[in-house]
């Protein structure tokens, strides 16, 4: 059987090739740190990776739209606060009309309802972000107007927003809002926060007629009817104080759960493409072994002649 002269020489080359190529993806892996840098080097590693970095910028968009959804709710918590303490001097003052000191105490309590009618409006009108955080989806415009008669006195309050939300996906699958609309008169939909028909809340025309009321120096009216219709408001008010604290909850639970998730992702991350140093080193040391032997070897033959295999 004839051999070619060149196959030796050939196939030296081709080991010292693949030996080379070995070092180099060794010493990439050792200075990188990274066990793959191109699909190839381990494809079905590489799939895995890809998958988990797909859910990774998932949960980072998710935890993007909690930080807005959370500081909207901050936002509607801090004009909730103070519509509490617009509720709360409305309760006192109804209180206080029972029994007056004076007529001129009544139209005293009256002057107060007044500026408390003008806080509520103010805060009603409260912008966010660029955005009113009372008008539903017409968050360009203030949804609140006030109309006054000819001596200036507030006769009417009148809400130009609508009863539609926006929901944002917090987790796969998962949406929500904290919006939370100005009025809502429809019989359905999202529980307003000035007024709702289902749940007798209507605080400005309720603050208007008790001023009225007080102006009038109608106590029989304060007792029978301003006190019932003050506490209704106060009770939507606490419910939408509690349902913010409940969705803040929500939110921050949820945004826990994707910061373990993203920890967890970036661990399997690390353990499909992280290098072990140590085992790199040995196989790198290895590796120049074999090569150094491969080229002594080949040296060796080499320089071997005809003579040399007739002896």
């Amino acid at each position: 059987m004839r051999v070619a002269t060149n196959s030796f020489p050939n196939s030296l080359l081709d080991h010292l090739g693949v030996l080379t190529s070995r070092q180099a993806r060794l010493q990439d892996q050792i200075a990188t740190g990274q066990r793959i840098r191109r699909p190839e080097d381990d494809p079905a590693a590489a799939a895995r990776i890809l998958n988990y970095q797909d859910e990774t910028r998932a949960l980072r968009q998710y935890e993007r739209n909690i930080g807005n959804l959370h500081d909207r709710a901050q936002a509607t918590y801090t004009v909730l606060r103070e519509l509490k303490k617009v509720s709360d001097r409305a309760g006192e003052l109804a209180v206080l009309a029972d029994d007056p000191d004076s007529p001129e105490a009544l139209q005293a309590y009256a002057v107060e309802v007044t500026q408390l009618i003008e806080r509520a409006v103010q805060l009603a009108n409260t912008k966010w972000n660029g955005e009113h955080l009372f008008a539903g989806t017409r968050s360009d415009q203030a949804p609140f107007s006030i109309t006054q008669d000819l001596g200036g006195n507030i006769t009417g309050v009148s809400y130009s927003g609508n009863t539609s939300i926006a929901q944002s996906e917090i987790a796969q699958g998962v949406t929500l809002s904290t919006h939370t609309v100005g009025e809502n008169t429809s019989g359905g939909g999202p529980r307003g926060l000035f007024a709702d028909s289902r749940f007798g809340a209507d605080l400005f025309n309720h603050l208007i007629s008790f001023r009225d009321h007080l102006l009038a120096g109608d106590t029989d009216a304060i007792n029978s009817t301003d006190h019932q219709q003050l506490a209704l408001d106060e009770e939507n008010l606490l419910t939408h104080l509690s349902n913010n604290g409940v969705i803040q909850g929500r939110l921050e639970a949820t945004q826990n759960a994707g910061a373990q998730r993203v920890q967890a992702l970036e661990g399997e991350v690390s353990k499909e493409a992280d290098v072990d140093l140590a085992e790199s080193l040995v196989r790198l040391n290895q590796t120049q072994a074999a090569y150094q032997a491969a080229l002594q070897s080949g040296a060796r033959l080499m320089s071997l002649s005809l003579l040399d295999y007739l002896r």
